[in-house]
């Protein structure tokens, strides 16, 4: 005799099986009134190839001032898996979009740049190799289209913090992937209040897959990113997984007093046999006080930003403050 409650776990079972899985693209977006349909058409066309998941495209709008919000809202209407979140005020190209990876419910989680710069059609591939077993898939950046003194800079920047990073990091990688929802479970229970995604990724992804690709020009808008951007990312990255620099302080300033004290020695000497003969001179002087004073503020600057980091962290403060959310079921 067939038990009742079996038959309804056998029914459980099979409604499991046959559920979609959920696909959440996420995408990022400041003053991009110029390009934010033409992502959506380009996402809405991988999403109608893949008809066997569910998808849903959240747009998180980091208080634009021209007419982005009010494109993504008519979007939004006609076309109900489109999401919108709106920041209250601008929290800056870190924590904005972190805060809708973290946030997203999706079996997996597609981070795609507002600019299109990236090709859309490499979802395809994203989705087979997380079809195939890998929890996160990245893509890495074979040729970028900017200033050959910035691409220099760059370059030289991830060589540095590669080498001297406690954690491996990955090369050409700039955010652009898909990561599955056992890697953003992990990210989530790391309350992290100004996050290095890149990094996280190097340290607590598994499996990881890169799939190589051509970065293509910007068609349309400026780019958000400046020096200040830059500088942010760099310093955020260099803080976050290496103390080398705190440690060269220490080294470089523990060397510099000893120098320093061989040298005083060696004048003192050198004045007590030559008193009538030997005049010291302000040249020396005047040099030595500038090195050692631009010395000291450098490393002052480093351990700065080493403290800024542990000020974010002490405080604790939420990543985003939500002025408006559309077409969410749930609550923020």
């Amino acid at each position: 005799m067939v038990m009742l409650s079996d038959v309804r776990d056998k029914q459980l079972e099979v409604g499991a099986s046959q559920r979609k899985r959920l696909i959440s693209v996420v995408t990022a977006c400041y003053n991009e009134e110029e390009n934010v349909e033409d992502v959506y058409r380009e996402i809405k066309k991988i999403r109608d190839k893949h008809g066997e998941y569910k998808w849903e495209h959240v747009f998180i709008d980091n208080a634009s001032t021209d007419s982005t919000v009010d494109i993504l809202k008519s979007i939004a209407e006609y076309d109900k898996d489109v999401k919108i979140i709106v920041n209250l005020r601008n929290f800056g190209h870190v924590r904005s979009p972190y805060y809708a990876y973290v946030g997203s419910t999706g079996d997996a989680v597609v981070v795609f740049l507002c600019d299109l710069q990236e090709p859309p059609e490499l979802i395809d591939t994203f989705i087979q190799k997380w079809e195939a077993g890998h929890t996160v898939i990245v893509g890495t950046k074979t040729g970028v289209v900017e200033n050959w003194l910035l691409s220099f800079m760059r370059k030289g920047f991830y060589r540095f913090i590669d080498l001297i990073s406690e954690t491996k990091q990955i090369k050409n990688f700039y955010g652009f992937g898909l990561y599955d929802k056992s890697f953003m479970t992990i990210l989530r229970s790391l309350n992290e209040p100004y996050p290095y995604f890149r990094g996280l990724v190097a340290e607590y992804g598994t499996n990881i897959c890169e799939v190589a690709y051509s970065q293509k020009p910007r068609k349309k808008g400026r780019s958000k990113n400046n020096l200040y951007t830059l500088y942010d990312s760099a310093a955020l990255g260099l803080v976050s997984y290496s103390k080398l620099p705190l440690r060269l302080a220490c080294i470089i300033g523990f060397c510099s007093a000893i120098v320093c004290l061989f040298v005083a020695l060696f004048y003192f000497s050198y004045k007590l046999l030559f008193w009538e003969n030997f005049q010291v001179g302000t040249a020396p002087l005047v040099i030595g006080i500038f090195f050692f004073g631009a010395v000291q503020l450098f490393f002052l600057g480093v351990i700065g930003e080493y403290i800024g980091t542990l000020l974010t962290r002490v405080t604790n403060r939420p990543l985003v403050v939500e002025r408006e959310r559309i077409n969410f079921d749930d609550t923020p």
